[in-house]
């Protein structure tokens, strides 16, 4: 039966009430509570209509129930689905008439999706995706979320593996077989072009991070310039509600206040800062130094410039800057700006949304990306940084075959074969129950 291991139940559909809602369940007694529950077992895989009975026999609902039996299901175990009216009673009343069954027990937020992993039905980078999946907000999060659960960097990690484990082997085997003539006493001469060309596949997905991490994050803008040059206004005009405080007098905005838009399926964030000046106040002083942070780690910056607001320097080392002149109802040239704008009368405000979506689509060189985490991006780094060493003239055979091994491992944590429970505790917490 499966030993000890608790069978989990929860609802996997969305909030109550609803049309109809999902009851999801795993583990070794499913096919009892599903006896329990409506009768007896359903044909596998196949919706069967059936009424679902309390422990005394009285009706609780009636709906579809679904039985998927270990291994070939998602989580390797037995499972079961229970599709029902969306009601706040029924689902209390099944999910109780569950639990009062020994060793079922409600299900804790990504325990489906932990039990898929431990049974190898996914690695760690899938899990990932289904978490960027149940988070996308944009059609371009959606397509990478998607090519990420669906094993698209697990096949890649595969492949370079593979590579690795034959370079290995050939290494191995003049160490081994060294003294017995068997083997030659130089590496094969296709041996460091194996190598290279195996570099060159890891560092070309490595290559993509930064479109994978634009799409993942999203394109990051911040509105910045003087006190009261127009930020808050901005934001607001760009959210279409009032989501800043807008004040004439200066220095209202002192912490970082964020909008989210779809900008043609690309997820751009805007941020609206504390602007920039010296102040004796420390709660303006600690907003300015947020705020140059900000700009620092933004991929674009909206640098406003308004005609009633005296000018400030920009600080250096930006990525991209567009000057925008702000307040032109008020007049003033907008000499050398890229854009003239009102957030009163509401001029120049569709031409910079079409030209922030245009940024946001330019900043994506490629179709969407194998690496898109940090943790893959410090983990291939680090196998490169491996195989770096092992092609490095004059290395014994035993540190090549050491090097070789230590990349392997990089790539094992990625997948989640070694060291994964921190990866997953923090994962799993930002997943739903019945997930």
């Amino acid at each position: 039966m499966g030993g000890g291991r608790a069978t989990i139940v929860a609802l996997s559909s969305g909030a109550l009430p609803s049309g109809i809602a999902v009851i999801r369940l795993s583990g070794p007694r499913v096919q009892e509570a599903l006896r329990r529950l409506v009768g007896s077992v359903p044909q596998p895989r196949r919706m069967t209509l059936r009424a679902l009975r309390a422990p005394g026999g009285a009706v609780l609902d009636t709906g579809l129930v679904v039985f998927f039996p270990g291994p070939g299901s998602f989580t390797g175990e037995d499972c079961a689905e229970l599709h029902l009216h969306g009601s706040r009673a029924v689902v209390a009343a099944v999910l109780a008439a569950l639990c009062a069954i020994d060793s079922v027990e409600l299900a804790e937020a990504g325990a489906f999706t932990r039990r898929a992993f431990e049974a190898g039905r996914l690695d760690l980078t899938q899990v990932e995706g289904i978490g960027d999946l149940i988070a996308a907000e944009t059609e371009t999060q959606r397509l990478q979320a998607i090519k990420r659960s669906q094993g698209a960097l697990r096949s890649a990690i595969a492949d370079w593996r593979q590579r690795l484990v034959a370079l290995r082997a050939e290494i191995e085997a003049r160490l081994d077989f060294a003294d017995e003539g068997d083997v030659g006493e130089v590496l094969p001469d296709n041996f460091h072009s194996e190598l290279g060309t195996l570099e060159g596949s890891m560092a070309a997905a490595l290559a993509g991070y930064a479109d994978g991490r634009i799409v993942r994050d999203g394109f990051r803008v911040v509105l910045a310039g003087a006190p009261n040059a127009g930020k808050s206004s901005l934001l607001n005009a760009l959210a279409g509600s009032e989501e800043a405080i807008v004040s004439p007098e200066a220095g209202t905005t002192r912490d970082v206040k964020e909008i989210q838009l779809d900008l043609g399926g690309r997820l751009v964030r805007l941020f609206d800062v504390a602007g920039l000046r010296q102040s004796a106040s420390a709660a303006e002083s600690e907003g300015v130094r947020r705020a140059e942070m900000q700009m620092r780690q933004a991929d674009l910056v909206l640098w406003l410039e308004a005609p009633d607001v005296n000018a400030v320097a920009m600080p250096e080392g930006l990525n991209a800057v567009w000057r925008i002149a702000s307040k032109a109802d008020l007049g003033g040239s907008g000499r050398g700006c890229d854009i003239a704008l009102s957030c009163r009368t509401g001029a120049g405000l569709s031409e910079l949304k079409h030209r922030l979506g245009q940024a946001a689509a330019s900043a994506i060189r490629g179709e969407t990306a194998l690496v898109s985490h940090m943790r893959d991006k410090e983990s291939i780094e680090k196998a490169l940084g491996f195989l770096a060493q092992a092609r490095a003239a004059g290395e014994p055979d035993e540190f090549l075959a050491e090097n070789l091994r230590l990349a392997g491992q990089a790539l094992m944590r990625l997948t989640g074969e070694i060291e994964a429970e921190q990866v997953l505790d923090r994962l799993f917490a930002g997943f739903c129950i019945g997930k």
